[in-house]
């Protein structure tokens, strides 16, 4: 009888040990734009420190993310740096619309390699002469948020005939901070979020947010993945303690 009742304890402890286990590892999959890697990794660490659970988040320009969840990805959460692909995905039945929410808001800024001085950016500047034999570094112009708002302000500004045929596009706006920053490109169009993440340049000039459609990032839970932790992780992200590293990093949060 002792030995039945040693057994049956030992069950129960290995049951208890493999229960504890996946409540540890429990994981929800972000797919986030590049732009909030630098706030969105402080925000995992912080809510796994508080909970235990695990954010693991895949970061790339929405347009490509918007995408891999339209062919199946399985994420259980999208954050998108421009309300287009979000509808897209909306149009499409596959995100939860009733944990859709206005999250983020950020401005465009010029950044340089290096030190420089401050420019005003208003129509008649001589972008192209800035550039002298470089580059302009931006997202993808027709599909990456960050580019779709770069093209429209320097068109509002009547800027962009002198430029369009000296850009360097990339696949996200990291990318094209990251050309600046190693001075493959001496001047680029990103988010101001993505100015305060790099040391190796600064910011000469902020775009009139007039010029450009507002910057905002929705976020939503996706279609029957509106799991109680994907929610708890949503409702995180709206928190004071995520609130002061979003605030920190350069980012607004929108009122709902």
């Amino acid at each position: 009888m002792i030995l039945v009742l040693r057994h049956i304890r030992m069950l129960c402890a290995l049951l208890f040990c493999v229960v504890a286990q996946s409540v540890v590892a429990a994981e929800v999959m972000v797919f986030a734009a590049a732009s909030t890697k630098t706030a969105l990794d402080d925000v995992a660490e912080a809510w796994q420190a508080e909970t235990g659970n695990r954010a693991v988040i895949a970061y790339a320009g929405s347009s490509a993310l918007a995408r891999q969840i339209e062919q199946g990805a399985p994420a259980d959460v999208f954050i998108s740096a421009n309300v287009g692909w979000m509808d897209a995905l909306d149009a499409s039945g596959l995100i939860v619309e009733d944990t859709r929410r206005d999250f983020l808001g950020n401005r465009l800024v010029l950044v340089a390699h290096g030190q420089a001085d401050p420019v005003e950016i208003a129509p008649g500047m001589d972008l192209a002469a800035m550039l002298g034999d470089g580059w302009l570094a931006m997202a993808l112009v027709e599909a990456v948020p960050a580019g779709i708002y770069g093209k429209a302000a320097l068109e509002t500004l009547d800027l962009w005939p002198s430029v369009e045929g000296r850009v360097a596009q990339t696949d996200n706006v990291r990318t094209a901070l990251a050309l600046v920053a190693t001075g493959e490109a001496p001047l680029g169009v990103v988010y101001a979020t993505d100015a305060v993440a790099e040391p190796h340049v600064s910011v000469i000039g902020i775009f009139p947010e007039d010029t450009h459609p507002p910057i905002v990032y929705p976020l939503a839970a996706m279609s029957e993945r509106d799991t109680p932790l994907t929610v708890a992780f949503l409702d995180f992200l709206r928190s004071d303690a995520a609130r002061m590293i979003f605030e920190r990093e350069g980012f607004g949060l929108l009122p709902d």
